[in-house]
């Protein structure tokens, strides 16, 4: 598995895969050519239904300044990946380089022709059931593992992640008004976090999770920073979870950098296995990573143990199997910032599960994984971040 630095990425939203990877594409391809007379950029699949909504053209521009850019919404044609891109350089009428590039998740991109993910590999294990027993014959906790394998700088690394976090949460719960893209989306986050009702303590929580949630999901539509976690559009979850957990638990900053480390670890096995993309295996591969990630992390926050820890996690990824991406207009608003909220709760919920029924558990993390990916195969491409299908078909 590659470093956790990675998948915890500072960045700008809406979309890690629309947004982030396109641009991190357009730099690579710039810097080898950055006198080329004009350029052209080719958008397919996903990126060509969805992408004006998520502001690829725009992300994509961004980045060769003032040159002359075309940017075309191929939405007929066939490719090889959701997210492709082609990507050319002209001197005069004649191109002189062609370069295909995929968009495959979390702000990670990778050229046709190279090896998948170039980074290095950090880790030499590659399934939960390896991690498992060699942290239980070493005496290892997951976050433990984690320095062990990516080194003692990497808690400074999830320092940094984590203040970004917070950010998001501070600024994200100050802002009102509509949303930008045309849905007249009304920001709810500071709506939900000021809401004076009576109400029972787990309505008080889910309530203050939720505007966390809220809170970061639409700093992220407004393009506004935020952490991927394992995605932009799934960034709302796990710092919503960690949030409420830290101002209500008196859990100390140790044990949430541990948390980090722990959540870091399940989001690199989906993504080393399956796919944290939804354009690829729908909103399952983001907001249900997201979710397995934070009951993770929050599991590790009690100090249970590793098969509680896993069992958090394959509950929360478990019952979002089959959970389509179907962003209405293609932005990142509906339903996505509402999952979140949702997915945070459940999160919670996966954890006091796990409290209770771990030794009764017959599914194993490494299952639902698979589970998971050949799920988001089976299903449709037009519940697979199109926007030709589900609510943003329906949606009046």
């Amino acid at each position: 598995m590659k470093s956790l630095r990675q998948l915890y990425k500072i960045g700008v939203g809406p979309s890690s895969s629309h947004t982030m990877g396109p641009a991190k594409a357009a730099e690579g391809f710039f810097a080898d050519h950055p006198n080329a007379d004009k350029y052209k950029v080719v958008l397919f699949g996903s990126l060509a239904l969805t992408g004006q909504g998520h502001g690829t053209d725009r992300a994509i521009k961004g980045v060769f300044g003032n040159k002359d850019v075309e940017i075309i919404f191929d939405k007929e044609s066939p490719c090889v990946h959701p997210n492709t891109m082609d990507f050319y350089a002209y001197v005069g009428d004649e191109i002189v380089e062609k370069r295909q590039v995929f968009s495959v998740g979390g702000g990670a991109i990778l050229v046709a022709g190279e090896s998948f993910c170039p980074e290095q590999e950090i880790y030499p294990h590659n399934s939960f059931a390896e991690i498992k027993e060699y942290c239980q014959k070493n005496n290892l906790r997951l976050w433990q593992y984690a320095i062990q394998y990516e080194g003692e700088e990497i808690v400074d690394y999830m320092k940094t992640i984590w203040q970004a976090m917070n950010n998001s949460i501070e600024e994200g719960l100050c802002q009102e008004g509509v949303l930008p893209g045309g849905l007249n989306v009304v920001r709810r986050a500071k709506m939900l976090v000021t809401a004076k009702h009576k109400e029972s303590p787990q309505t008080h929580e889910d309530r203050i999770v939720s505007s966390y949630a809220f809170a970061v999901g639409e700093q992220n539509a407004s393009g506004g920073t935020i952490v991927t976690a394992p995605t932009c559009g799934a960034s709302g979850v796990l710092p919503a979870v960690f949030r409420f957990s830290v101002e209500h638990h008196n859990f100390t900053e140790d044990d949430l950098i541990h948390a980090l480390l722990t959540a870091g670890i399940v989001g690199n096995l989906v993504k080393t296995n399956a796919s944290i993309s939804g354009a690829e295996c729908g909103c399952q591969a983001e907001i249900g990573t997201a979710c397995s990630m934070a009951a993770a992390g929050l599991a590790e926050m009690h100090n249970m143990s590793l098969q509680e820890i896993e069992y958090s996690a394959e509950v929360a990824l478990e019952h979002h199997l089959g959970l389509t991406c179907d962003p209405v207009c293609g932005l990142v608003q509906i339903p996505c910032i509402e999952r979140n909220a949702v997915a945070a709760m459940r999160a919670i919920n996966a954890v006091s599960l796990a409290t209770f029924l771990t030794a009764s558990a017959k599914i194993s993390f490494d299952t639902v994984v698979t589970a998971m990916y050949e799920t988001g195969k089976d299903i449709l491409e037009s519940y697979r971040e199109t926007s030709i299908g589900g609510l943003a078909k329906l949606y009046k």
